[in-house]
């Protein structure tokens, strides 16, 4: 393989060939991602802290491993970043907030443990909203991430730094979370790849929860491939996380590189088309989407959902019950440690009851057995939006926690199906527009398959973008 582009063009898969033919070493990728890092997250903000010194010495011990004939699986020697709840022992684990500014945890998360088990580098911690909720803040330890399609834009959340790192090529992958769609948003407005599991699929042991039976746990990349690569290494039976699925592995990359004949996709053009954030750009976008998708094999009909109000009351309700019940001493005892959104949007859960609650858990069975036992009894996978429109600027927020519209990803946290969030094109302004692929429970590999199969034909994800610091960096 000779290597024609800049290092941090290169894919995981083609980095890690490069690195088992000797071409490079992981210590030259390492390197590189710290220049870029160095050069660009100045405007961008992406990190919270660099762990310059243990990437290093993580690069060392890889290609030391490399040098043995030691093989430990398709991170070894990969740069990586980690959202600022993964507890990484030894090292800072914010959340973001004022409340564990000075948190340094004494053990790994399970995701942290399984990267740095399969050789991978620790680049360091990328931001988050406060506690995966309360963003884009300016009052928090530190600044929010910035877009970097358009620095006046924001990220979408909470896996904001995650989503930042990706696009602007310092990290082909990123850890991130998914509570009502803090994976696939960020993923959405930045341009970039995000999947989010199945609901236990990935261990969230070790990772400061939002909503205990929304959290979902799942990589942000470059690419179809590099997302799936990832989750060969972090997917698995974790019997200390209560909610982990004791299911075997499958081999996520085992579908890539196929066309779509055979499979059927149900299009959700209904779910979405009358919503009144959607864009005319969003709607020709995933219009096209859905027609490439037949064009790549696929019977591709439309579908009918249950109203996207339902599954939005239904999330939410859990969601800030859940987060009330993990924050509720904090927020009596130091209000004012927490950011503004942050607290605004965490406390609205002390004026849900009980019976909202269970009301809520109530709805969701029977929406999560209308896309299980109907709609996807009849086909392979879904075709849905991500987001309707293209990333809001930052002018757009005011001092108070804000809701903003055009995410329609909360369904399939209450579900806990698959969704991975692909772009699909651009708006006439530039930013990056998206959709999702929602598989059944644990068939990841489908909806990896339609992913790669899509990003094939069209290409999108081989476009970045355009940064003045980057000539710098490279």
């Amino acid at each position: 393989m000779s290597i024609a582009v800049p290092l941090h063009e290169l894919s995981i898969a083609e980095a890690s060939a490069a690195l088992r033919a000797g071409e490079i070493s992981s210590r030259m990728l390492t390197e590189n991602a710290l220049q870029r890092i160095f050069g660009l997250d100045p405007a961008i903000s992406a990190f919270v802290l660099v762990t310059a010194d243990r990437a290093l010495a993580d690069a060392e011990k890889a290609d030391a491993a490399f040098a043995a004939g030691i093989d430990r699986g398709p991170m070894q020697g990969i740069p990586y970043a980690m959202k600022d709840i993964y507890d990484t022992a030894g090292i800072r684990t914010t959340g973001h907030s004022n409340l564990l500014r000075d948190n340094v945890p004494a053990t790994d998360s399970a995701v942290q443990e399984k990267l740095a088990a399969g050789g991978g580098v620790l680049l360091g911690k990328v931001g988050t909203f406060e506690f995966a909720i309360g963003g884009p803040s300016f009052d928090l330890p530190f600044p929010p991430a910035r877009n970097p399609w358009n620095t006046d834009h924001f990220t979408g959340g909470s896996s904001s730094g995650s989503a930042a790192a990706v696009a602007a090529g310092m990290v082909r992958m990123a850890m991130g979370s998914d509570t009502g769609g803090s994976i696939r948003g960020p993923a959405a407005y930045c341009g970039t790849v995000g999947l989010k599991p199945t609901y236990g699929r990935v261990s969230r042991r070790g990772v400061f929860p939002l909503a205990y039976s929304l959290d979902h746990c799942g990589p942000l990349a470059w690419s179809v491939e590099d997302a799936a690569l990832t989750m060969q290494v972090i997917g698995g039976y974790d019997p200390l996380d209560p909610a982990s699925a004791k299911l075997p592995v499958p081999d996520f990359t085992e579908k890539l590189n196929r066309d779509l004949s055979g499979l059927r996709i149900g299009y959700t053009r209904k779910f979405y088309i009358e919503n009144p954030f959607l864009t005319a750009e969003a709607t020709a976008a995933l219009d096209a989407a859905a027609q490439q998708m037949a064009a790549l094999g696929a019977v591709v009909d439309e579908v009918d959902m249950p109203p996207f109000e339902q599954f939005d009351a239904c999330c939410r309700v859990i969601m800030f019950s859940e987060a009330y019940a993990i924050h509720e001493t904090d927020l009596k005892v130091r209000p004012h440690a927490y950011g503004r959104y942050g607290y605004q949007r965490l406390i609205s859960g002390a004026v849900l009851s009980a019976a909202d609650y269970v009301q809520a858990q109530r709805l969701r069975r029977e929406l999560t057995a209308f896309v299980n036992d109907n709609l996807l009894s009849r086909h392979d996978a879904l075709l849905a939006p991500n987001a309707l429109s293209t990333a809001a600027p930052f002018s757009d927020f005011g001092p108070d926690a804000s809701r903003w519209g055009g995410m329609l990803t909360g369904p399939f946290n209450v579900t806990g199906n698959p969704a991975l969030a692909l772009p699909i094109g651009f708006g006439a302004n530039g930013l990056p527009l998206s959709a999702q692929i929602v598989g059944r429970p644990f068939d990841e590999p489908t909806v990896l398959q339609i992913g790669s199969a899509y990003e094939a034909a069209v290409g999108v994800t081989k476009i970045r973008p355009s940064m003045p610091q980057a000539a710098k960096a490279a």
